[in-house]
């Protein structure tokens, strides 16, 4: 392909990238895509739960968040089945802390309780969430590199399971407040491994040069360790974490964060005489938003860390501690697709004689900024209808008055798509509602989930009311 000076998407006889290869038949679902229960009718409109997108526009509009309860619980379920079986004879089994920073409500948090999963919250207002939702503090463990006193000291007061502590000025604030309510505070110290993950630079969070958590370089994790153990009154020094990105397909970044967490972990015991009992190896396990990736199971995964770990272990003659993890997206990520309703459809001419249809629908960067922030792909199907069209190269766009305003970066569409039909983006559940705005004053979309043929509002509309209701008017 020849190169173009305003890039690649404009370079002569362009036909989308390299992975996207046109469909035999545009209808057809790749299932990796989608929740368990999604499929076509024979009238080609696709139905999730046994309820078809149709009646969901029709009950609840679009654009909409549309998840599959069955799928999430799941693929929440497998973790925790999985884990627990592979580990059990290395370390009594593995916890799994659900990421409610993928996406988190009151009903999500429920089902993360009910199904037997510890939760992981990062603010004040996710720990909300999860007190309102009855999970129990044992159940709770608090991340963030910059929590507030108040939220450290709403987690104490629950008490949380667990406090990965950031920095060390973070731990002499949790270590006074503990003092402070008569606690002892249980915390992991949180290491950077300088493993940097095959995945977007804003999204690979074990590299020396960025905010997260003690570097193994210069000694600051052993620090860090020092300081925890020299306050037995206020803090109890459970583990390491280490967490090295998102989006990963293969154990091999694990491989070497886990050598060096755990060389952490057997010089403590060594020159400290203390062996700790957990070690949480994060989360950041991959999941299909196109062809183009190809996951692997939690088994896999699971079987893969256990032999990293043991191996580890066993080189450096140390018991294998207990293992936590802490996969958001691979849960709720499959489970969820958007619904939007397309407005227009412009035709525009590429260079080299190849030309791109212009989807925009009713959503846009509002509901998922992640194509835009993280030059994340998608695909899509039109999702009212059967279509025998020829497929057409398409770009799903949204209604911001922004050009980065695209959900759908290419796709093939059927070549008769238009206003009025509904379009469904697989992969949606985490980190679009997560990361959703108000840009342009857009009410944000409800979460629709789908159930034995019911569906029901988990997270409703916002409305032109929510969004005046802060603002300050002289009376």
């Amino acid at each position: 392909m020849r190169a173009h000076e305003a890039g690649a998407l404009h370079a002569e006889g362009y036909r989308g990238p390299t992975w996207l290869e046109p469909p035999v038949d545009v209808n057809a679902l790749v299932p990796s895509l989608w929740a368990a229960s999604v499929g076509r009718g024979a009238d080609g409109v696709l139905a999730i739960g046994g309820v078809s997108v149709v009646e969901l526009a029709r009950e609840f509009g679009t654009p909409a968040y549309v998840l599959d309860e069955d799928d999430f619980r799941a693929r929440a379920r497998e973790f925790k089945q999985t884990y627990a079986e592979v580990f059990d004879d290395l370390c009594g089994g593995a916890d799994v802390y659900y990421a409610g920073k993928a996406f988190l409500c009151t009903e999500v948090a429920r089902w993360i309780r009910d199904e037997g999963l510890f939760l992981d919250v990062c603010t004040g207002g996710e720990l909300a969430v999860a007190i309102r939702a009855g999970v129990p503090g044992s159940s709770i463990g608090m991340h963030g590199n910059n929590k507030s006193a108040a939220e450290i000291r709403a987690a104490l007061d629950h008490g949380v399971s667990r406090i990965i502590v950031d920095s060390f000025e973070e731990i002499e604030r949790v270590a006074a407040i503990a003092a402070e309510l008569g606690v002892i505070a249980p915390v992991l110290v949180r290491v950077t491994v300088g493993v940097e993950a095959h995945t977007h630079e804003f999204i690979a969070t074990a590299h020396e040069d960025q905010k997260f958590g003690f570097s193994l370089a210069g000694g600051h994790a052993i620090e860090a360790v020092r300081q925890v153990l020299a306050r037995p009154d206020t803090l109890r020094l459970l583990g390491l974490h280490s967490h090295i990105g998102s989006q990963i397909f293969d154990t091999a970044g694990f491989e070497v964060s886990a050598r060096r967490v755990l060389g952490l972990h057997t010089q403590i015991a060594r020159e400290l005489g203390v062996e700790l009992p957990e070690l949480d190896l994060g989360g950041g396990f991959g999941i299909a938003y196109t062809t183009e990736h190809d996951p692997q199971s939690p088994k896999a995964l699971a079987v893969g860390m256990a032999e990293i770990v043991e191996r580890e272990c066993r080189a450096d003659g140390v018991a294998v501690p207990r293992i936590s993890i802490e996969p958001g997206r691979a849960i709720a990520g499959p489970s969820t697709f958007t619904l939007y309703e397309v407005g227009t459809v412009k035709p525009v001419e590429l260079d080299g004689g190849a030309s791109r249809l212009y989807v925009s629908v009713d959503g846009g960067m509002s509901d998922n900024i992640r194509t835009a922030l993280y030059d994340a792909d998608y695909s899509c199907t039109v999702a009212n209808r059967r279509s025998e069209a020829t497929p057409s190269l398409a770009r799903v766009v949204g209604r911001h008055c922004e050009s980065g305003d695209i959900v759908v970066k290419d796709e093939f569409l059927p070549g008769d798509v238009g206003p009025g039909d509904l379009v469904a983006v697989p992969g949606t559940g985490a980190y679009c509602r997560a990361l959703s705005s108000q840009y342009n004053h857009t009410p944000r979309p409800p979460v629709i989930a789908v159930r034995d043929g019911q569906a029901r509002v988990i997270v409703r509309r916002e409305t032109i009311d929510d969004l005046l209701a802060l603002d300050v008017w002289p009376a």
